[in-house]
């Protein structure tokens, strides 16, 4: 049994890069944040706010994140993020990205995200609930 995965292609544009014509780091921060959401939306068949009714959640906010930049990517290149999820914990999860130019990693991200609810008592507030195991089940692929 494995993980599903989503890859998706992306153009890399003017507004994404420095002046020198490299992506601007926290671009790609924005990048993986879309694809997560992407990964979720196959894997649950559901967008966002659809998943956020169904699901009794009001997001997955991120909580750590790490990153490798191994090939810079410029104005113009069309790379391909794949993401799965890397695992689940009780109420959080580990989306692993890699942003591939061709066969070449160029880019490797981690991130941690918490599952989470409003709180019925403080409906401003948010708190950690745990993956529903219908959630989980989504992601293994036979």
């Amino acid at each position: 049994m494995g993980a599903l995965t989503n890859t998706r292609r992306v153009r890399i544009e003017w507004g994404d890069c420095d002046p020198m014509g490299i992506v601007f780091f926290p671009r790609y921060l924005a990048m993986f944040d879309a694809s997560t959401h992407y990964l979720f939306e196959r894997a649950l068949g559901l967008n966002k706010y659809r998943a956020m009714q169904a699901y009794d959640f009001a997001g997955m906010p991120l909580v750590d994140v790490r990153a490798r930049f191994l090939l810079p990517s410029r104005f113009g290149d069309d790379v391909d993020i794949e993401s799965n999820i890397g695992e689940f914990r009780r109420s959080s999860f580990v989306v692993e990205h890699r942003l591939r130019k061709g066969d070449a990693l160029a880019v490797e991200c981690f991130e941690t995200r918490v599952w989470i609810r409003r709180n019925p008592d403080q409906p401003n507030e948010m708190q950690s609930q745990p993956v529903p195991d219908d959630v989980k089940a989504k992601f293994e692929v036979s």
